[in-house]
């Protein structure tokens, strides 16, 4: 896309494409952080990224990363033809087939949103093998793209980071933090409902997330919002794009505004 605003590249994914960010609003503020599309076939919340770097900010500031897992994306849209010839035997075995329509994790195997070092290892989900899901990888940001993900994170160090996912319209914003932080991030929480519609949710037994990490490491609001209907059917297509936008499309004015 073209973007005549400030934009940088945080880092490349293990087949070497690269990681975009693009900041909205002014530089005067401090900055919030919005990745989507972590998960490969949830690639649809690029387009939700998209649309807010083209909506801007009325006031505060963020960056923007529509595509944090640009591998997993063309794995499950387009392929095995998408990646490296070395790599396809691997894919295609732990996979079980050629049909990737489904795929979350990345090129390696690696689910990045249980790769941060957050009580890594131990959501009850997780396993410690290649997949297309749930695997946490040998060691916390042994993935190219969740490296490239924390570092750009530490250095920005955010007022607040966002993490879209599909699908269930829900949100996500606890992660063990004492009272106070408790009572701050709820608050928030409960204006990103107002505005969406989506209820507030709890998952005690997950670990190792991009908002656990935030919420643990740098004690920030950090939320994760699922969206699209329970009803569609994973991967979520174009037909769901214009609702997802409509609900979530001020959601960063809305945490923006707590930091002007």
């Amino acid at each position: 896309m073209r973007y005549r605003g400030e934009k940088c590249l945080i880092g490349k994914s293990e087949e070497g494409r690269g990681l975009f960010a693009f900041f909205v609003g002014e530089r005067k503020y401090p900055a919030g952080i919005c990745q989507c599309a972590m998960h490969a076939r949830e690639w649809i919340t690029a387009r939700l990224g998209l649309a807010q770097i083209a909506r801007g900010l009325p006031f505060g500031g963020a960056w923007v990363i529509p595509l944090v897992n640009p591998d997993g994306a063309l794995l499950c849209t387009q392929g095995l033809q998408s990646v490296s010839p070395p790599r396809r035997s691997f894919l295609r075995g732990i996979n079980g087939g050629e049909d990737f329509s489904l795929w979350k994790a990345n090129a390696r195997g690696v689910d990045l949103n249980v790769n941060f070092d957050a009580r890594w290892g131990t959501g009850v989900k997780n396993i410690r093998f290649p997949a297309s899901e749930n695997y946490i990888g040998a060691s916390p940001f042994c993935a190219a793209e969740s490296a490239a993900l924390r570092d750009f994170t530490l250095r920005v160090r955010p007022q607040f980071t966002i993490s879209y996912h599909t699908k269930g319209e829900e949100i996500y914003w606890k992660f063990h933090q004492p009272f106070f932080r408790r009572r701050r991030d709820f608050r928030l929480a409960r204006k990103l409902s107002a505005l969406t519609g989506y209820p507030l949710r709890d998952a005690p037994r997950s670990a190792g997330g991009y908002k656990d990490w935030c919420i643990q490491r740098l004690k920030i609001p950090a939320f994760t919002v699922e969206v699209g209907q329970d009803a569609l059917s994973h991967p979520l297509g174009e037909e769901a794009v214009s609702d997802i936008v409509q609900k979530n499309a001020d959601a960063l004015s809305v945490l923006a505004k707590e930091w002007i």
